[in-house]
């Protein structure tokens, strides 16, 4: 799948987010894949019309969602841009913080790909049916919008480990093996230890790992209103023929929705789950994420802060009192006798910005080595650096074209001829030198021979998070698209065929053929179905609803007979067949 921005055109992307979007290519969708769509779409319209949140059918009939196909997304972005919003489409999972940063701007990330006719009723792997059917009808209310909203801006800048960027890479290999139809035992079982490897290293839970079970307690699987006949609003369960109707039973606990427990209570994705959790109003969840933002490191900064980003092993800002916020991956931090940080550094291209404007002079190209910088006030100065006025800093002999040395409370020692001192927004932020050494103890943090040093000011780290500042200019996000792509199914002349008897069936449906044309037509498909595919009911079940109405009974009760001998071979579908089939006796 190729970038392409013509599919989007009412969407604005961000620069950093491009990388994520891949082009529809609504033409590769088969004729099976329409049929399970609408499979799907008529089972849980008709299911949740009285158990889902009242926005979800109203959201389903203006938000460009079609019952019959898969929706195409120019479509539904010219539904959704009625409310501000617009949908892009993305190729399966993408990392949490790139999830949340679309949100962030209006923007659902909706994976194209469907689920297997096999995968029907559930599948692991995020598809069209579940992001653009269980997600876009909800954001109508406008509560809730306002939720996603602000949970995307909050958990675009949560902060994870290199661990759990491992652990998605593995849960994506193995929802992309499951979904995989010549995929092996071997394969799916090779994929699901691995998954079960990189869980157990995954031993610290990051302000990623926290908002990933908020969001998956809320978003995809939460339940609203009163505890003992709660409604559904989570994508999850409003995409799931199977969950959706499961989930009201009482086998399935309810629990009160609370910050708390949310974000203690793991999940396995590909498991249904053993219970849910129920909000009074969807304001509930707007005072939960802010109530959890406070105590992001995005909000608290120090010492602690850094050692996280430190562990995340990806662009993270530092931002220092004075303003100035330093992007890119920090590679390490010094730590002063008492463990507080007095130094950090990143490595490869970093930007420096203030405000998240980038600073001129100060992007990826110029720091496409790393930045490092001092942390703290300087030695018997009671005022921080950052707020010198003038008269300090010629009296600590800071001054343009003359050498100066600064001795920091840290220890920290920089030596080097002033070449410029910036301000921003009346406090400074940097001082550049030339010919400069930089040392701690026995340790040189910086050698004349490298150039110009471009010292941070500011005597705390006041706040650290995920991304770069100016994303913008800084043009990429804090991961890369996975590597692990979904490859395009390749059909055997019995699948071709069969497809073109999906599609037969569709024209039939399209074209309001009835009467002996219809009967006719029904039974020479029904024919060819004997031979191609004697176990496929989905096929079997649009024929039976076409003849509905008909008077040839013979044909209908063929049918009939077909289904039920097939539910009764196969268990796992029996309850789909017969769910069906209930729609036609109302």
């Amino acid at each position: 799948m190729h970038h392409n921005q013509s599919d989007v055109p009412l969407v604005t992307v961000p620069v950093h987010l491009k990388e994520f979007v891949v082009e529809q290519d609504y033409e590769r969708y088969t004729p099976i894949d329409h049929a399970v769509w609408r499979y799907v779409m008529r089972q849980n319209s008709h299911f949740l019309g009285t158990r889902a949140h009242g926005a979800y059918l109203e959201g389903l009939r203006t938000s460009g969602i079609s019952i019959d196909r898969i929706p195409n997304i120019r479509e539904m972005n010219q539904s959704l841009s009625s409310i501000g919003w617009g949908a892009v489409t993305v190729n399966g999972f993408i990392p949490g913080t790139a999830f949340f940063d679309f949100q962030a701007h209006n923007i659902l990330p909706i994976a194209c790909d469907i689920r297997q006719y096999e995968h029907i009723a559930y599948t692991p792997a995020p598809d069209i049916i579940h992001e653009a059917a269980g997600h876009a009808p909800i954001i109508k209310d406008e509560t809730y919008r306002t939720y996603l909203q602000i949970f995307g801006e909050i958990g675009a800048k949560a902060l994870s480990t290199w661990e759990d960027y491992e652990v998605y890479e593995a849960i994506r290999h193995l929802s992309i093996v499951k979904e995989d139809p010549d995929a092996t035992e071997e394969e799916i079982r090779s994929a699901e230890e691995t998954l079960q490897q990189k869980l157990a290293l995954a031993t610290e839970i990051s302000e990623a790992t926290h908002l990933s079970r908020l969001y998956w307690w809320t978003v995809e699987y939460g339940l609203i209103g009163d505890l003992e006949q709660p409604q559904i609003y989570g994508a999850g369960l409003l995409s799931s023929v199977g969950e959706s109707m499961n989930c009201l039973k009482p086998e399935v606990k309810k629990l009160p929705f609370s910050l708390e427990a949310c974000i203690h209570t793991d999940f396995d994705i590909t498991k249904p789950q053993p219970q849910l959790f129920v909000c009074r109003d969807f304001m509930d969840l707007i005072e939960a994420v802010k109530a959890y933002a406070q105590t992001m490191a995005v909000n608290r900064g120090g010492t602690e802060s850094l050692q996280k980003a430190l562990r995340m092993k990806q662009t993270t800002t530092s931002v220092y009192g004075s303003g100035l916020q330093v992007s890119g991956t920090l590679a390490q931090i010094l730590l002063d006798d008492g463990g507080n940080a007095i130094y950090l550094k990143t490595t490869g291209p970093t930007a420096l910005a203030v405000d998240n404007q980038e600073l001129e002079g100060h992007g990826k190209d110029y720091h496409r080595d790393g930045f490092g910088s001092p942390i703290g006030r300087l030695a018997v100065e009671e005022t921080p650096l950052e707020a010198f006025t003038d008269e300090q800093l010629e009296e600590a002999g800071l001054v343009v074209d003359r050498s100066a040395r600064l001795v920091f409370a840290s220890g920290v020692t920089v030596k080097g001829n002033v070449q410029y001192i910036q301000r921003v927004n009346g406090r400074i932020v940097l001082i550049g030198f030339s010919d400069c050494t930089v040392t701690y103890r026995d340790q040189v943090l910086f050698q004349p021979e490298w150039g110009m040093y471009d010292m941070a000011v500011g005597e705390s780290i006041v706040s650290v998070f995920a991304g770069a500042a100016d994303r913008h200019r800084f043009a990429t996000g804090t991961h890369k698209p996975s590597a692990h792509v979904a490859k395009r199914p390749t059909y055997t002349k019995q699948q071709i065929e069969l497809q073109s008897l999906y599609q037969r069936v569709r024209n039939l449906r399209d074209q309001n053929i009835s009467g002996q044309e219809l009967v006719q037509q029904i039974n020479e498909i029904g024919a060819r179905i004997d031979q191609l595919a004697p176990e496929d009911w989905l096929l079997r079940l649009e024929l039976f609803e076409l003849l509905h109405t008909q008077q040839d009974g013979e044909q209908r009760a063929r049918l009939l007979s077909q289904l039920h001998e097939i539910a009764e071979k196969y268990p796992e579908t029996g309850d789909l067949i017969r769910n069906g089939l209930s729609l036609l006796q109302e």
